[in-house]
């Protein structure tokens, strides 16, 4: 941080001051222009006498308001600095009269009537005989930390979305690619797995995130509610219409609608949105006059839709118009990972909210939830986080703070759970033992031959699935599925 206090001498030379933070040093510098000097300072920096009228400006001031030194030189500062300081009084002529320095946000209007927000530093030129011989107006242009300001909440959302898991990371490249763009979007994904989290945050970090991001369920309501929900309705269109109603598109404008569950809209309203995503105008319910928007349509589904479109159930024209861009969540099971991160961060998140003061999780308790398959995904992996929390009273979470439910064998999932004791590679060369001391039984016998392997491997390890995993080569939650199946 610096100050630069510039003093005007009778003599053709110039002589300034540099301050620095926060070791304070003057350097004295003579024979240096003031045209050099100016120039030096990374900042918007004009010199007005005491007519208040330019006198002396930097390339940064010229690319500020637009206004060259040739055209602006001998015009009152006030013509060139289109400020709103000066609809709050008259800040030049007081610091003049007070010789007191003024540090204050503002705005400026440049010469291509483009707004700029502004922070002002004004301060008294002194000749050499210490009068007030003009000022010195510093302009400091803010509209990076403005814009870091609105992104904020899109950073606070991209931080909140976790995830290790190739798949993911696959996802995360994504999101800049699909927020810098108004092409209709589709999100496909289970139930559960944050459809709705990233389309908000496509709308956080787009050019439309200073405007409004609404949301609907397709599936929530009624035909003929959500056709008024969507797209509004005028006085009298039906019984207990008493007055106009804009509807979720036109509160949408110039911002995003996000239509979740996608695949439970009702053919008719599917011919009048690939209206509106044509031609970007409908007519509300009632209506004789056509509505024109700005918007951008998100959509999402946890369904397939070209299923739908084959069983006539979903119109294969809206398909394509929905589905100009696409991406795809995958579900908890296929994020290898990626669970214990998310128990991890909503562990801390519903600790931290009911000020408990639960340590952990018990070991017993981890191996329950990673087996788990999570068929309600994100959603549910929180649910149960916060049923724990809720219930435990203790400093750690057994298993019998953990809902019932996860104990049913059929619950858990049907492949190898990441985070195992064998590793990768010596589990890869146990199958492939495995598989040549069976390699003259056929495949119709393979059945029976397994069955045989891990009732010799259970006997052999006096019951313990743990060891008797270990000696197969199988993951613990696999072998506790082929045991259940046998």
């Amino acid at each position: 941080m610096f100050f630069v206090s510039l003093r005007l001498c009778a003599r053709p030379k110039v002589y300034c001051v540099i301050e620095t933070m926060p070791i304070s040093s003057t350097i004295l510098v003579e024979s240096v222009s003031i045209a050099e000097i100016l120039n030096g300072v990374p900042l918007g920096i004009v010199l007005l006498d005491r007519s208040l009228c330019v006198l002396r400006m930097n390339r940064f001031f010229e690319a500020l308001t637009g206004y060259s030194e040739e055209d602006a030189l001998g015009v009152p500062g006030n013509f060139i600095i289109r400020s709103d300081l000066h609809t709050r009084g008259q800040p030049f002529r007081q610091i003049l009269v007070s010789g007191e320095s003024l540090i204050q946000e503002g705005t400026i209007l440049n010469c291509h009537r483009k707004k700029l927000p502004i922070l002002f530093t004004i301060s008294p030129l002194h000749d050499s005989e210490e009068q007030i011989a003009g000022l010195i107006v510093v302009l400091e242009d803010l509209s990076s930390v403005r814009h870091a300001e609105r992104n904020a909440g899109g950073v606070d959302c991209m931080a909140k979305l976790l995830g290790h898991s190739p798949k993911m990371q696959e996802v995360f490249e994504l999101l800049p690619v699909l927020a810098r763009t108004d092409a209709s979007l589709l999100i496909t994904g289970e139930t559960g797995t944050g459809k709705d989290k990233i389309a908000e945050v496509i709308h956080k970090t787009s050019k439309r995130a200073r405007q409004p991001f609404i949301k609907i369920n397709c599936g929530a309501l009624p035909e003929s509610l959500l056709e008024s929900e969507l797209f509004g309705h005028v006085r009298g269109a039906f019984t207990g219409a008493i007055m106009d109603k804009p509807g979720m598109f036109r509160l949408a404008q110039d911002g995003t609608i996000f239509l979740t569950e996608i695949g439970d809209l009702p053919l008719s309203l599917q011919v009048k949105l690939l209206t509106v995503l044509d031609d970007m105008e409908f007519y509300p319910v009632g209506g004789c006059t056509k509505v024109k928007v700005n918007v951008r349509v998100i959509a999402a589904t946890h369904r397939s839709l070209r299923e739908q479109v084959r069983d006539g159930l979903f119109r294969e024209d809206l398909f394509y118009r929905l589905n100009v861009l696409q991406i795809h969540l995958p579900p908890l099971r296929e994020r290898e990972g990626d669970i214990r991160l998310l128990l991890d961060y909503f562990f801390r998140d519903f600790v931290s909210q009911l000020g408990s003061h639960i340590k952990g999780f018990s070991n017993a308790s981890l191996e329950v939830l990673l087996a788990y398959g999570f068929s309600g995904n994100v959603r549910e992996l929180s649910n149960i986080v916060e049923y724990a929390v809720n219930i435990c009273p203790g400093e750690q979470i057994t298993p019998e703070y953990l809902p019932k439910y996860l104990f049913a064998p059929e619950n858990h999932q049907k492949s190898v759970v990441p985070g195992q004791p064998a590793s990768v590679s010596s589990r890869e060369e146990r199958r492939h033992q495995t598989a040549n001391k069976t390699e003259t039984h056929s495949s119709e016998n393979w059945n029976e031959t397994e069955r045989e392997m891990i009732l010799g491997a259970m006997k052999k390890t006096g019951g313990n699935r743990t060891k008797a995993a270990e000696l197969l080569g199988l993951g613990r939650t696999t072998l506790w599925r082929k045991l259940k199946a046998l």
